[in-house]
């Protein structure tokens, strides 16, 4: 009696196993390039932030000119990395902007 509640659906509900088979996509270089989008995003994001954060203590002084040069070396470096996975995976800058709907565009 169990088995009867669990295979079929409830009266009045839809059967959502064909559209979960439309929205999952199992192929696995498609899986590989979702997860480097997302985890470059990421990355990404938090390269912007720690940029901005860096910027506002140059303005503030806090960084001596040697620090300010070992920054401003590392976020090229980064910068030039990002670049290069990008293309790796085949992906585009803009690819890695999610759009957050009524919220706008990530960055």
């Amino acid at each position: 009696m169990n088995d009867k509640l669990l295979s079929a659906p409830a009266s009045g509900l839809p059967d959502v196993t064909d559209a979960l088979s439309r929205r999952v996509n199992a192929d696995p270089e498609s899986v590989e390039q979702g997860l480097a989008q997302l985890v470059l995003t990421i990355v990404d994001l938090l390269r912007e932030l720690m940029e901005r954060q860096a910027l506002r203590r140059i303005d503030a002084g806090t960084l001596d000119d040697e620090q300010v040069e070992k920054l401003g070396q590392t976020f090229m470096l980064l910068q030039q990395r990002m670049d290069e996975l990008v293309e790796e995976f085949g992906l585009t800058r803009e690819d890695l902007n999610l759009n957050l709907g009524p919220l706008g565009n990530l960055m």
